[in-house]
């Protein structure tokens, strides 16, 4: 589904931010990718919706695959209708707006029909039924936890093959965080959803994927399966609670 290769990544023409990253997400996988703050995670995601520019950032080497096809000079907005979705970091909404005025501008520029953006409205509902308690309410006066919830909603409208989120448990409660990944997790199995979440909280994140990726200084530095990660001592004492590993810690490895 996506294929990261060797990717580098720059701020500002100098400032080194990625430096020969690789990742993959398959068809109907849930994959993790963890780091401290500033490891490159963001950036990461950033470099795959193409949206570095808008951050005065660019793609300098590598090649980014995304359903079979080099997407590396793509314009967001195309990989957007091939199913690339994003959620960015920060439960971005228009305050101004309803919930469900938000999520509809998701369906915006999409060739459904009316009866069919009324079906995907009533499985963002299903999927959170704050959000039908909420739907007549200014998004801007809801609860941080409503709000996330309506910004990934928002990205479901948009049919993602592959739904990217940026930290979406950062300044949210424990069970709001919970309520949140089970249903993503529901959604992977239930419709084969391909899943990429960036998140600081590891515990969380390799609770519910397949797969992760460790990000460290703008590195990929191991990869494996999320059950055999959890195992690792190093990952629970620096990631599951702990301060980041050092990067000499890491060979380049793949967990077992």
């Amino acid at each position: 589904m996506l294929s990261v290769s060797r990717v580098e990544a720059v701020y500002n023409g100098a400032i080194a931010a990625l430096h020969g990253v690789d990742l993959s997400v398959g068809k109907g996988e849930i994959v993790a990718l963890l780091g401290s703050n500033g490891a490159g995670k963001t950036t990461l995601l950033r470099a795959a919706s193409n949206l570095l520019p808008a951050e005065r950032g660019a793609v300098t080497a590598g090649r980014i695959i995304f359903d079979g096809q080099d997407v590396s000079r793509a314009s967001p907005s195309h990989l957007v209708r091939k199913g690339l979705v994003q959620v960015l970091e920060g439960r971005h909404c228009f305050r101004s707006l309803t919930v469900e005025e938000n999520l509809l501008t998701g369906a915006l520029g999409r060739s459904s029909s009316r009866l069919g953006v009324k079906a995907d409205l009533e499985r963002v509902y299903a999927l959170f039924p704050r959000l039908l308690e909420k739907r007549r309410t200014r998004s801007g006066l809801t609860s941080g936890g409503e709000q996330q919830m309506t910004a990934i909603g928002r990205g479901l409208m948009s049919r993602p093959k592959l739904f990217v989120l940026d930290e979406p448990s950062m300044g949210l409660a424990p069970l709001i965080v919970d309520e949140i990944f089970s249903a993503l997790k529901r959604l992977n199995r239930d419709e084969s959803l391909s899943i990429l979440v960036a998140e600081q909280n590891s515990a969380v994140a390799l609770k519910y994927a397949d797969r992760a990726t460790v990000l460290e200084n703008g590195k990929s530095v191991l990869e494996g399966s999320a059950a055999d990660l959890r195992q690792r001592d190093d990952i629970k004492t620096y990631y599951l609670g702990g301060a980041p590993l050092p990067l000499q810690h890491f060979p380049q490895e793949t967990a077992a």
